[in-house]
């Protein structure tokens, strides 16, 4: 038996911004008595139908607005229970009369992310389905909307499925082991169960070595924008912006603090900060700067380290994409310390394009699964994977069968509370908080 809300919710699920349509969607026990008040009749299901929505549809009192209506039956609905969406003009009148008739009628406004917790609640999804689907209304980049919809399609659910899936095979091959002592089994048996244990130890590993990429994905990445002064970095940053985002002078020392701009490289969202010039200095101020501009090459995902043509660095930052600017005014050098140089020109636009490949190369990179898995998204997925790796690893230490079997029930269980199979309820709250209202 699925969950059936006892309260009957409702919500604008397109947004309050100025609009042609707007979609009122309702879900709960009462739906279908609420839509019989509001049209008279109940529409087939899953056909869209054009209705005048009544104040009161047996008394055919006030017409609110001609709307179409779609009637969707639980369980075959987004969130399990019975629902309809009302596709009103969205006019302001219009959405407040029909919320009005609909909490005379017993209905309530949602709380954010309620049509999503109930679908959870009721299985029309996992947790982490949904918080695919949490990601998949946040996209704003080519990227993110990729990501989340793998989410949303159950790429992660599966895969932790399948490793659970596993676990629990070892776990019925070392209950074999406890319940039959003075069997002679083979000793391939116990080598095949070390080994599985290995080969999924090795696979969960990996996947949290990957973390970062996926994180990048949905969080986006900063690529820092360093290299001593009048290097050509504030100009970079104006190409990158496609406008006048930063000051540029010949005045050495003329960006002091750190500036950003936001925009995407490979369908992937990138923030640039132009950094103060690197250097020894007496003034205080652009000390300051010197410090920061440190601080942001430590912490960035990739360096772009730029240079003049007549003065290439002694040393390069690891990993950096190493530019070499003014080549109208001198020859660049082909790499430094063996680190290829992209050789541009700001002022000519010379090279420029092989730049921006570079750069979308190297976001690319920095946002790839070697291993072809489904990749991490949040720190809570970390940390459960996490998990499981520490009690799989100490299942493989153990020489008492019984507290390996343990070892193996804890993994399952670590893996479970990420899909919301076991032990979440403390969980909802804080994930389905973070919903929009309406989803």
């Amino acid at each position: 038996m699925g969950y059936q809300g006892e309260e009957t919710i409702f919500a604008l699920a397109s947004g309050v911004e100025r609009a042609a349509i707007a979609v009122m969607r309702v879900s709960g026990k009462g739906s279908a008595a609420l839509l019989e008040h509001l049209c008279g009749t109940l529409p087939p299901p899953r056909h869209a139908g054009l209705r005048r929505l009544w104040h009161n549809a047996r008394t055919r009192e006030s017409v609110l607005d001609h709307a179409v209506v779609l009637w969707f039956p639980g369980p075959a609905s987004y969130t399990g229970e019975d629902g309809f969406e009302l596709h009103l003009h969205a006019g302001p009148a219009i959405i407040r009369a029909v919320s009005d008739v609909l909490v005379e009628q017993g209905a309530r406004p949602a709380e954010p992310g309620e049509f999503t917790r109930r679908a959870v609640v009721n299985g029309r999804m996992d947790l982490l389905e949904a918080e695919g689907v949490a990601d998949l209304v946040a996209a704003e980049t080519e990227g993110q909307r990729r990501q989340a919809l793998a989410q949303t399609d159950g790429a992660l659910s599966r895969m932790y499925t399948g490793w659970a899936d596993q676990l629990k095979q070892s776990l019925a091959w070392q209950e074999a082991l406890i319940d039959f002592p003075d069997e002679e089994l083979p000793p391939e048996v116990e080598q095949a169960l070390l080994s599985g244990m290995a080969a999924l130890l090795a696979d969960m590993e990996q996947h949290i070595a990957e973390g970062q990429q996926g994180e990048r994905i949905r969080s986006g990445m900063v690529f820092a924008i360093a290299g001593p002064p009048n290097a050509g970095k504030s100009s970079l940053l104006n190409w990158l912006a496609g406008r006048d985002a930063a000051i540029v002078s010949p005045v050495a020392g003329t960006t002091r603090d750190a500036l950003e701009i936001v925009t995407t490289l490979a369908g992937i969202r990138v923030t640039f900060i132009d950094t103060a010039g690197l250097r020894e200095t007496e003034d205080a101020i652009e000390a300051e700067g010197v410090r920061r501009a440190l601080f942001h090459v430590k912490q960035a995902d990739c360096v772009i380290q730029m240079f003049a043509a007549d003065t290439p660095p002694r040393t390069v930052f690891p990993g950096a994409v190493l530019v070499g600017n003014k080549t109208d005014c001198g020859p660049v050098p082909e790499s430094v310390d063996d680190v290829p140089v992209v050789a541009v020109s700001l002022r000519t636009g010379d090279g420029l394009q092989a730049l921006r490949a570079e750069l979308e190369s190297r976001a690319e990179t920095l946002t790839a699964s070697s291993s072809g898995m489904p990749l991490l998204t949040r720190a809570r997925h970390a940390a459960g994977v996490r998990e499981a790796c520490e009690h799989l690893q100490a299942a493989m230490q153990q020489d008492w069968p019984e507290m390996r079997a343990e070892e193996l029930r804890l993994a399952m269980r670590a893996l479970g509370r990420l899909t919301g199979e076991v032990g979440v309820e403390d969980l909802l709250d804080a994930i389905f908080g973070q919903f929009c209202i309406g989803k």
